[in-house]
């Protein structure tokens, strides 16, 4: 996401701001530190078999169905807000993609359920009523009734996990946020979050614990890093208590051993505080997720080729050019099961067309893996 608000002065908000807005909650953007997530069930519930000795996880930031329209988010454009239609046409898509990798698990960041942008369409609804997932749970991570800044108007938006069994103890665990903004700023803007999830997967003992996170774009102070350490941290808790996971989401940085870490072309934005990230002070802030769990790509994989492994660009017109959505367990996945869908343009996974094409449907490109599960 680009430029969220140009801050415009609105003496309500003003008047708001001055007496303190954050203890007076007046268009409900603030969470508790811990928060029960919200939960989805199908309408439709399709029939959920035992897996037979792995499950496939899935991974993509969905970019609130906006597709490759060009919002100024993205400084590409002056969008706003989409028609019904529109956002429609590019969730029947990513869930026509969805249903080709046919997951058991499934992440989604920047999936709206309450935004004036979308329509005010229930996207974790519709992709569980349009594939064979049956059961959800979402997390906020930007919320207000009344967003007064650039037409954003009312908003919901966040992460979610979704999965063809029953989930459990599902919960929102809030990340530090930016503390280089001023309060009103602060009070609009996104609020990270993980979100916790146990999913009852039949046969396995204990369940299958899932971790979805989004970390922070356009910090300068270091908050995104201190966000991945909080999250790194957790899943060492997990570990540590014994259980099986499965984490990731869209982490806004890049692998050890990235080639390029700097003036990306498609970096159009002026505003200096939504400049495009050029990553340069972080490039080993994952070091210790892939020396500790296994990654949906091996690292070694990675670094002979970058390019086969970029999951975001934000011109589409423009190939993938970085990588920054994973997938990591303490258990094992089934070697080189990983796959980025880069389909547009026929790469691995994808030979001779075969594939529905992921560039028009999102700015990030989804990955997945199947998960070994033990005997």
């Amino acid at each position: 996401m680009r430029r969220v608000m140009s801050w415009r002065a609105l003496g309500l908000i003003a008047t708001v701001a001055s007496g303190g807005c954050e203890a007076w909650d007046v268009f409900d953007t603030q969470f508790e530190p811990v928060e029960p997530a919200v939960m989805y069930a199908d309408r439709t519930p399709e029939p959920a078999t035992a897996p037979n000795g792995s499950l496939r996880v899935m991974n993509w930031n969905v970019k609130y169905g906006g597709g490759r329209l060009d919002f100024f988010f993205d400084c590409h454009g002056n969008r706003g807000v989409m028609k019904a239609a529109e956002v429609r046409a590019h969730l029947d898509g990513i869930a026509a993609k969805i249903r080709e990798v046919d997951p058991d698990v499934l992440f989604v960041q920047e999936v709206d359920v309450a935004s004036k942008r979308s329509a005010y369409i229930d996207q974790v609804q519709y992709l569980l009523d349009h594939t064979d997932l049956n059961h959800a749970a979402y997390a906020s991570q930007w919320r207000a009734d009344f967003v007064p800044s650039d037409g954003v108007g009312r908003v919901d938006s966040g992460q979610a996990v979704l999965s063809r069994w029953p989930l459990h103890d599902a919960k929102r665990l809030a990340l530090p946020l930016v503390g280089e903004y001023d309060a009103l700023k602060r009070y609009f803007y996104l609020q990270r979050a993980l979100l916790e999830a146990r999913v009852e997967v039949p046969g396995v003992e204990g369940g299958l614990w899932t971790v979805v996170v989004h970390t922070e774009a356009y910090s300068h102070d270091g908050t995104k890093e201190r966000q991945i350490a909080l999250f790194e941290q957790h899943l060492d808790q997990l570990a540590a208590e014994g259980k099986t996971f499965v984490a990731g989401g869209d982490l806004n940085t890049l692998p050890p051993g990235s080639d390029k870490v700097q003036d990306f072309p498609d970096a159009v934005c002026t505003d200096q505080a939504y400049r495009d990230d050029d990553y340069s002070q972080e490039a080993d802030v994952l070091a210790g997720l892939y020396a500790k769990y296994d990654p949906e790509t091996p690292l070694a994989d990675y670094q002979a080729d970058n390019a086969a492994y970029f999951t975001h660009t934000v011109d589409g017109r423009a190939f993938w050019n970085r990588k920054l959505d994973y997938l990591f367990t303490n258990g094992r996945f089934v070697p080189g099961s990983g796959v980025t869908f880069q389909d547009e343009f026929d790469g691995p996974g994808c030979e001779a067309g075969t594939c529905l094409p992921t560039m028009p449907l999102s700015d990030h490109a989804p990955v997945a893996v199947d998960l070994e599960l033990a005997p």
